[in-house]
């Protein structure tokens, strides 16, 4: 009864137009109504503790680093860098879009801030060079999803403070899992752009490609100081976070030259609106979840699912199908948070790992965000790009594919993250 409650108010949020917080709030105080146990100082108290944690500070500083990255110049620089290696070939912005996609990923954590960069700069020239919309803003969508999952990755880091697991470990798992994103996006784009009309640059001497290799290496070394710094735990997530965020601060200013004492503030300003956003959703779901553990709702969960709690890899299945189907209503946030209380308790009782757990559950959330008709990603790159959206609908859909066959393996196999993890370590 207390799930079917739970439940209930939360669909009911949904369908009256309730933003997801306020959704939350109210899944709360009918839990406690149902409880016989309604404080409202309990609510105040959950959501302040639920974000009174260090590690939370690493979103906000990393959402700061992608806007200012965006605005100093560094993803302009390594977009140049990918179009002089591979402009060339048939198909070649396709490939363009994918390699700086992954290069992105590795820089902001943010799908949104990575989708809506990229369909700037490259669907126009796209359009010029005769490729089809749909095709384009679908690749652009899926490569921009492959951000929550390289790190540095907000999602990861929320699910590590959630689940109480080294973020640093669930950083190096998802390596793997992110560049085998990106070469299931590889395949799809060779199949989809096979025999098609396309423009292609002209092709750039080795002095070329070096000169804008040279121009992009002070954005490229961001990624190297973050995650070579996390291997050799010179720092934690936090402050990996606030090194990348003066970073890319200092190199738009000084090195690059466009980041202004404007952009700089216009960067604050959207960075502080996007986390307030993100660190009050994560401030509400807290209220959520003690109440999910009052009411003993994860053993519940546990006892309806038990035949699969004897299969680690069926539960796993069931967890990634159930939260590929949330993410077609569900945005990618609230999506994790309202999930996390009740799958992380799964996870345990079932002997599953919680860091190969986290990547896999992150990558089918981030998936999410191609699936009509929420999809925010197929909506940033249909509006920045000026793309039909139902165009993008149709694109996307050979390269969500690709990457759900990625997931498919990594639930079959585990050994695909566990065994890279371990060697990283």
């Amino acid at each position: 009864m207390t799930f079917v409650v739970f439940l209930s108010v939360l669909i009911l949020g949904i369908v009256l137009g309730l933003p997801i917080a306020w959704a939350l709030i109210a899944c709360g105080i009918a839990l406690m109504l149902h409880l016989d146990y309604f404080n409202a100082q309990i609510i105040a108290q959950n959501m302040i503790l639920g974000t009174d944690n260090f590690i939370l500070l690493a979103i906000p500083f990393f959402i700061l680093a992608g806007e200012l990255m965006n605005r100093g110049g560094l993803s302009r620089r390594i977009i140049e860098v990918a179009m002089a290696a591979f402009g060339h070939l048939r198909g070649g912005l396709g490939y363009v879009a994918i390699c700086a996609s992954l290069i992105m990923a590795s820089l902001s954590g943010s799908a949104i801030a990575d989708s809506a960069a990229l369909a700037a700069i490259l669907i126009p020239m796209m359009k010029l060079g005769g490729y089809p919309e749909g095709s384009s803003g679908g690749l652009l969508a899926a490569g921009g999803v492959i951000a929550p999952v390289i790190p540095p990755s907000i999602a990861l880091v929320v699910f590590g403070a959630i689940a109480n697991v080294s973020i640093s470990g669930l950083f190096m798992a998802a390596i793997v899992p992110g560049i085998l994103m990106a070469v299931s996006l590889v395949l799809a784009w060779r199949f989809v752009s096979r025999g098609g009309a396309f423009q292609t640059l002209e092709r750039k001497s080795r002095a070329e490609v070096l000169q804008a290799l040279w121009k992009a290496l002070p954005a490229l070394v961001l990624p190297v100081v973050v995650i070579g710094g996390l291997r050799v735990g010179v720092f934690t997530p936090t402050e990996a976070a606030v090194i990348a965020a003066v970073y890319a601060a200092l190199v738009g200013a000084f090195v690059y030259g466009e980041l202004t004492l404007k952009s700089f503030y216009e960067g604050l300003v959207e960075a502080g609106k996007t986390s307030a956003v993100v660190m009050f959703l994560i401030g509400t779901s807290m209220v959520s979840a003690w109440l999910i553990t009052i009411a003993n709702l994860p053993t519940q969960v546990i006892a309806f699912l038990q035949p699969f709690m004897d299969s680690p890899q069926m539960l796993v299945g069931m967890i990634v199908l159930l939260t590929l189907l949330l993410g077609m209503v569900l945005d990618f946030t609230p999506l994790s948070l309202i999930l996390m209380p009740i799958v992380i308790p799964l996870g345990k009782a079932a002997g599953i790992d919680l860091i190969y757990f986290g990547v896999v559950f992150t990558i089918a959330g981030a998936l999410g965000m191609l699936t009509p008709p929420v999809g925010n990603v197929l909506n940033v790159v249909a509006g920045v790009g000026k793309v039909r959206l139902d165009r993008i609908m149709v694109g996307v859909l050979p390269f969500l594919f690709a990457e759900i066959a990625v997931l498919l393996l990594l639930v079959l196999f585990p050994q695909i993250i566990t065994v890279p993890l371990g060697l990283l370590r």
